[in-house]
């Protein structure tokens, strides 16, 4: 033998032991569900989740059974992500924003033992609980509650599971290709399909993300994900702060503006991410409170596309940079970052913000390649236009409980997105393959006809679908959602286009709302307009 390297398991254990290890007093502060603030830190996270794998363990929970949680962002649900998946269980997130059918659903597929809830999410438990056929405990994320024992028989407290945890509790060992948490798909069609991280996976999503060119996030970041935790784990942020150590600042349910201003500020976040209608909500609190969110020297916006408008506003306005990236459920989420390359640094500020408006490049440990509808590779020129497909270390194989892989025959993920993608790699998603509007046989961007329309001052939120035409078959027909007090009319929001796209890719007609379809990840529902004004085109 001419000799080996040692080979240690990748688990989600070991990263909280390293951040309880080497930065047990770095803070996790979080916002509870009551408004009040928490303090921690590694070294608690850490013990108390140790304590919680012993209490599962005594309550007669199984390795590879699943726990889910329905949950802000909090300590305690952090403590759940490693106290579950360190013991060698599952633990499955539920966004509480789908509806109970849904919810229902997905509880009974994933056959889950143990549901862990945040106060605001009770009434769930109380009227669904006689629908959930395989759940064994339900968990209130907090101490003893009279009026919460009152509302679900047999309940229990998280502080009192948690004291009846052996303080000696180790980290049991688990093979790294074993599951480790559990996510479902926010499909607008059909039931929505389980992806089964494993504990590889998520600890290279964790390294692979987090290189310099993709989060960077260090030991000396303030990091606030305001992404929820319950979608796509949060895009894997708790496993890299563990893993790094840095500072965590969770936002519980205060999800608005003002809210997280006073986090920014209060706290010196250095980063957070999030989607971009949350991101909206930011800007217009920063400009009603004259904060400069001054510690804050990078965004990251993921879940739909970023207006340009708000990677401009943010730079200019207050020295941040927004990091365009993109991702699905399927893909851990991290499937590209937008960061620049050393030859952009000879670029005008406008000519690198155009190359921050796409998706960005992947990092290594995932490829992307774009195909046209007979199957071709298409060139990557940043011309051409596919569909866009997707492999590597922590893709989805099959879906959880599914007979069959979901992959292409030669291995690769379709991701229904339609993309350009450039000689350097750098992606940009053109439109979900099912909004891309057909005009005459030729293709409109809904995202760039989006992207132009928030841009305009009177705008807050704006959607664009493919309405039927008796002509062209398909016509783009633009939903807006006016800023507060503004009244655009439909000439001048029309008229904003002329000089930024060819003139027959203009929307045919304008729609004002008084709000919009928002799914429970923060997109806007495109089929439920669809539905509503799909036909506004054809004649009567």
């Amino acid at each position: 033998m001419l000799g080996q390297m040692m080979k240690q398991q990748l688990t989600i254990s070991s990263l909280i032991a390293h951040a309880a290890r080497y930065h047990a007093a770095t803070e996790v502060v979080s916002v509870e569900t009551d408004g009040s603030l928490m303090r921690s830190d590694w070294g608690t996270v850490e013990q108390r989740a140790r304590k919680l794998a012993s209490a599962l363990e005594g309550l007669g929970i199984q390795k590879g059974e699943r726990c889910a949680t329905i949950a802000w962002n909090n300590t305690r649900h952090l403590e759940i992500y490693f106290g579950v998946a360190g013991a060698g269980m599952i633990c499955h997130t539920i966004n509480p924003r789908l509806f109970p059918e849904q919810l229902i659903y997905i509880i009974n597929h994933a056959e889950d033992q143990v549901l862990f809830l945040d106060k605001t999410f009770l009434p769930i438990a109380a009227k669904l609980g006689e629908h959930l056929k395989t759940l064994k405990y339900v968990v209130y994320m907090g101490a003893r509650d009279p009026e919460v024992a009152a509302m679900i028989d047999g309940i229990l407290f998280y502080e009192e599971l948690i004291a009846e945890g052996d303080d000696a509790y180790t980290w049991p060992d688990v093979e790294e290709n074993a599951p480790s948490s559990l996510c479902y798909t926010s499909g607008t069609t059909g039931n929505p399909k389980g992806v089964l991280y494993t504990h590889r996976s998520t600890v290279l999503h964790s390294l692979g993300g987090n290189q310099p060119d993709g989060l960077a996030i260090s030991a000396r970041d303030t990091v606030m994900p305001v992404v929820p935790m319950f979608h796509v784990n949060a895009w894997g942020v708790p496993y890299i702060a563990a893993g790094t150590g840095c500072k965590l600042v969770l936002p519980g349910p205060g999800l608005d503006g003002d809210s997280l201003v006073k986090l920014i500020d209060g706290e010196k976040v250095t980063l957070a991410l999030g989607v971009p209608t949350i991101w909206m909500g930011l800007l217009q609190a920063l400009e009603n409170s004259g904060s400069t969110a001054a510690s804050l020297t990078r965004t990251v916006v993921g879940g739909s596309a970023c207006p340009p408008s708000m990677i401009k506003t943010f730079r200019e306005k207050y020295g941040t940079t927004l990091i365009h990236a993109w991702g699905m459920t399927e893909t851990s989420p991290l499937g590209t970052l937008n960061n620049l390359l050393q030859k952009h640094d000879t670029l005008s500020v406008d000519e690198q913000n155009k190359i921050r408006e796409g998706q960005g490049r992947p990092p290594f440990g995932v490829e992307l390649r774009i195909l046209d509808e007979e199957g071709h590779v298409l060139p990557n020129d940043g011309a051409s236009q596919g569909e866009l497909q997707i492999r590597g270390h922590w893709i989805v194989d099959t879906y959880f409980r599914a007979d069959k892989s979901t992959l292409t025959m030669d291995g690769w993920f379709d991701t229904g997105d339609v993309a350009t993608i450039d000689a350097d790699g750098y992606m940009i998603i053109r439109d979900r393959s099912k909004d891309i509007i057909k005009s005459g046989g030729e293709w409109i961007s809904t995202v760039e006809l989006e992207n132009i329309a928030i841009a305009h001052p009177g705008v807050a939120n704006a959607a664009v679908i493919a309405a039927r035409h008796p002509k062209w078959d398909e016509r783009p027909v633009l939903v807006v959602l006016p800023v507060s007090g503004a009244s655009p009319s439909e000439k001048e929001l029309l008229a904003f286009y002329d000089g930024k796209i060819a003139s027959w890719q203009v929307p045919d007609k304008v729609i004002i709302v008084d709000a919009l379809p928002i799914g429970g990840t923060g997109k806007v529902l495109k089929n439920k307009l669809r539905e509503q004004f799909g036909d506004i085109l054809m004649p009567a």
